[in-house]
């Protein structure tokens, strides 16, 4: 009997862990982003050194899906609920479902619309875009010597992200230092590759003119590089900048094609948001915005972002 009691105690020692283990649900605006693809890693990777589970859910940029999925969520009494929006202009009412239930939860990478509003109990975790396309800009203007004409790729107009960074492109141009600088045209690429490209290849086909290419993320950057390839308009100054310092991103800068890009830590995005959901459902203080800095990467200081992203 005493043997017995203590096979009971010790197996109900060993259980303890998972019985308490934090249960945070995840909805991802998609899965096939490289960008979005190394911020949920970070979470995962995250969710599991801390003893937290993380069902991530990919919402593939479908508004209603993802607000299904969140719902979902909600009714199986997640701990906290992690959102990466579709659609940051959706986030209202996000915020009141979850915050209705009186479940934790945290907006990470992209900046929901109501941040100015958000409640008790809800955190925004990410970098601030108004840094990024100043960086990115900044460079490109310098690199010119303050005077060309530039083209501007953006991201899905309905992310808040994309309006950002193309306002900076704008202020940007603005400022006495830049002033020499022109922007000929704007088009939507939807943080694509394929659709930068096929923008690009329109923009050389009309016979446009131009110094730069501005791309408000790196998938779109990259589509411009293969544009200019494809069409034999490539060379060694071309100067085509993105965001992120993905991967791919740095192997083309490392090759000598993109000549601007600025790091945005996805994992340090990730490791963040967790710890965010973590500290909420403990009820422990928490930042309505917990900022993970961007930084400049050029090819003078490539090899420190490395294997970063």
């Amino acid at each position: 009997m005493k043997k017995m009691l203590m096979a009971v105690a010790v197996a109900g020692t060993l259980a303890t862990p998972m019985a308490h283990a934090q249960k945070i649900g995840v909805t991802m605006a998609a899965f096939d982003d490289t960008f979005l693809t190394i911020l949920r890693n970070g979470i995962n990777d995250s969710a599991k050194k801390a003893g937290a589970s993380a069902q991530l859910e990919d919402a593939g940029n479908d508004v209603g899906k993802q607000l299904s999925q969140i719902q979902n969520m909600i009714a199986q009494k997640f701990d906290a609920i992690i959102v990466n929006p579709v659609d940051t202009d959706v986030t209202p009412k996000i915020t009141k479902m979850v915050t209705d239930a009186k479940i934790p939860l945290i907006y990470v990478n992209r900046k929901p619309a109501d941040f100015a509003k958000l409640p008790a109990g809800v955190a925004f975790v990410a970098s601030d875009e108004k840094v990024s396309g100043t960086l990115q800009t900044q460079q490109v203007c310098k690199l010119l010597g303050g005077k060309g004409t530039v083209l501007v790729l953006m991201g899905e107009l309905s992310n808040e992200a994309a309006r950002t960074r193309t306002q900076d492109i704008e202020d940007v141009v603005k400022t006495k230092e830049c002033s020499g600088l022109k922007i000929a045209d704007k088009r939507e690429g939807k943080w694509s590759r394929t659709a930068a490209q096929d923008i690009t290849t329109n923009w050389l086909s009309s016979g446009m003119k131009f110094d730069a290419i501005i791309a408000n993320n790196d998938e779109m950057a990259l589509g411009a590089i293969n544009a200019l390839k494809a069409a034999k308009k490539w060379t060694p100054q071309s100067i085509v900048a993105g965001i992120d310092a993905t991967p791919d991103a740095l192997a083309s800068m490392k090759a000598g094609e993109l000549k601007v890009t600025v790091f945005q830590n996805a994992a340090g995005q990730g490791a963040g948001s967790v710890d965010a959901a973590l500290k909420l459902i403990k009820k422990q203080p928490v930042d309505r915005f917990v900022n993970v800095p961007f930084e400049l990467v050029t090819p003078e200081n490539l090899s420190k972002y490395a294997g970063k992203n």
